[in-house]
């Protein structure tokens, strides 16, 4: 059995050479591979930049049959089909951007047996001609790429990957991978779940990325701080993700006009012109891509060194997939999220339009975003314990770390809170909890009689909502979020402890980001500059009036820097 196993490997490591000219795996692609190999359904969280790809390409080479891999990314398609062609494989994909004479030579190769590895979008593989189509082959295995997408808690729920089940079962279930570089434990149990596994293996990788500084900022003055944070150190290379294809826009053009090169990316461009702006940013004709979340799902460039965050994400998953883009080839780099109140109104008024249940989910997730904005935890600590892992101490790369942040003494706050935990029975979730210690009388609180709790009402001694105390014991281990069982608090081992001996504990003022006006703007375009000082000289000679009664030297560097187009823009 040793010999066996130690001749695979030597055939895994051979081909990984061969192929990728690679002389070693990353951590976990081996064990991914030879579950596969061993016909193994297997769910694999791995993070960006972890080679998922070849946890699929290299089983697909060396099994018999064809394995068909489940993607929603026509570019990854593509490039992945290119590289495996150029190395001698046979590949194909079949999607929405065929002719129909190509669909037809794709279907034809497909029949005679001719492919080693099918990519294909899941809207299609669902579709009932496919399916006949594909009962007629021998399937190696079914790989489903960006699987989070099956959950309706994942950060980009597509309902076609639903029927994905069905799908499975009618080619004859064969072994099922399934990948993402994103998903919390709910996530990753709705995706063996929603996928039919029943049995399966679970390899997840750290979702530590140790080389990635997070930051939060106002956006006050937030062009000024583009700028300083696109030409920062050497070769700055980086993607600014923004909610609307108007401020993609807007960004790109304030960035070209202070000699950055920029270009954006959005699904309203037409295809030529996406196309054209990607590629250029892959081979750095341009170093910075202004974009929707349209892009940047399956880009292979690793020396991305800091990612903007123009406008809070939707969720925390959401913002580690995108801030995972950054800092792939190992080498220190920057993800700065610009926070402004306003822009967790418009969600929250946005959600309002929505069903209860999904007003509730979203919701859900718009608040562990809120948090992290407003909690001085480490920002790390905090990602990787939303992703269910625990970080030890303080990460020191993270400006939470770095700048002091005010702390107070919370043993009141958290006995309170861990007690009402304890006294509803630990079978309630985060809401029940609150709404108890805000005194607020629901229905079903006063049917449970937990209005009578001495903790019901129970006036706080200090500002931070019973949502951040909450969050805070959460980080901190003194409680739980059963995410199997109703997402129910209940205490830890840590929290009976402090019940029965209440101890001192530090928690978090909740953060303010208003940095009061900046008068120190760099003046960008001194040309510019020039040209607005004659023009200003000019004017009050005209009206006989001192210059600066005309417009601040202030404002004439703003000018200079931002180039308003409106007089509303003069004070944005």
């Amino acid at each position: 059995m040793k010999t066996k196993q130690m001749t695979n490997k030597s055939l895994l490591t051979k081909t990984l050479e061969k192929v990728w000219g690679y002389k070693r795996f990353k951590p976990n692609q081996l064990e991914v591979v030879n579950n596969i190999l061993q016909r193994q359904n297997t769910v694999v969280i791995l993070p960006t930049g972890g080679g998922k790809s070849l946890c699929y390409q290299l089983p697909a080479i060396l099994s018999s049959g064809m394995a068909v891999v489940v993607s929603p990314l026509i570019a990854l398609m593509k490039s992945q089909v290119d590289f495996l062609q150029a190395k001698g494989v046979k590949a194909a994909f079949f999607n929405s951007t065929l002719t129909r004479k190509q669909a037809a030579a794709t279907k034809a190769a497909i029949h005679a047996r001719e492919l080693k590895i099918l990519y294909i979008a899941p809207e299609t593989l669902n579709g009932e001609e496919m399916i006949e189509w594909l009962t007629q082959i021998d399937i190696s295995f079914i790989a489903v790429d960006e699987a989070h997408c099956i959950s309706d808690w994942g950060h980009d729920f597509r309902p076609e990957y639903r029927n994905l089940k069905k799908t499975i079962q009618a080619l004859g279930a064969p072994p099922v991978l399934a990948l993402t570089a994103t998903a919390t434990p709910q996530v990753q149990q709705d995706m063996a779940r929603n996928l039919g596994l029943q049995d399966y293996k679970l390899v997840i990788a750290s979702f530590d990325r140790p080389n990635l500084q997070y930051a939060v900022t106002s956006k006050e003055d937030s062009y000024r701080k583009l700028v300083e944070l696109a030409t920062k150190g050497e070769a700055p290379t980086g993607i600014i993700y923004c909610h609307s294809r108007k401020k993609v826009e807007e960004i790109a053009v304030f960035l070209q006009h202070n000699k950055i090169k920029a270009a954006p990316y959005h699904a309203g461009l037409d295809t030529k012109t996406r196309a054209k702006n990607q590629e250029d940013f892959l081979y750095n004709r341009v170093n910075v891509i202004t974009a929707t979340i349209a892009f940047g799902m399956g880009i292979d460039k690793p020396d991305i060194n800091f990612i903007i965050h123009y406008d809070v994400p939707r969720s925390l998953e959401n913002y580690y997939q995108e801030t995972g883009r950054a800092g792939r080839d190992g080498r220190k780099a920057t993800c700065t999220l610009f926070y402004d109140e306003s822009d967790i109104t418009k969600f929250e008024k946005f959600y309002t339009q929505k069903t209860v249940a999904e007003r509730r989910k979203l919701q859900a997730l718009l608040d562990w975003v809120k948090y992290y904005l407003k909690t001085g935890i480490c920002r790390r600590k905090q990602i990787l314990y939303y992703f269910g892992e625990e970080y030890p101490g303080d990460c020191n790369n993270c400006d939470n770390c770095t700048n002091k942040r005010p702390q107070f003494e919370g043993k009141e706050l958290a006995e309170h809170l861990l007690f009402t935990v304890k006294a509803t029975g630990q079978k309630r979730g985060e809401e029940y909890i609150i709404a108890v210690l805000r005194g607020i009388k629901q229905a079903q609180i006063i049917n449970n009689e937990h209005n009578l709790l001495p903790t019901f009402g129970q006036k706080k001694t200090h500002s931070i909502s019973w949502g951040s105390v909450l969050y805070q014991l959460l980080i901190c281990g003194y409680i739980s979020k059963d995410v199997l069982d109703n997402a129910v608090i209940k205490l830890t081992a840590k929290g009976k402890a402090f019940l029965a001996k209440p101890h001192s504990v530090a928690l978090y003022e909740e953060l303010s980001y208003h940095e009061g006006e900046s008068t120190d703007l760099p003046v960008l375009d001194r040309e510019l500059l020039a040209k607005l000082h004659d023009l200003r000289a000019s004017e009050a000679k005209k009206k006989g009036i001192r210059e600066t009664l005309i417009f601040s030297d202030n404002m004439l560097e703003r000018m200079a820097t931002a180039y308003p187009t409106a007089l509303a823009k003069l004070n944005a």
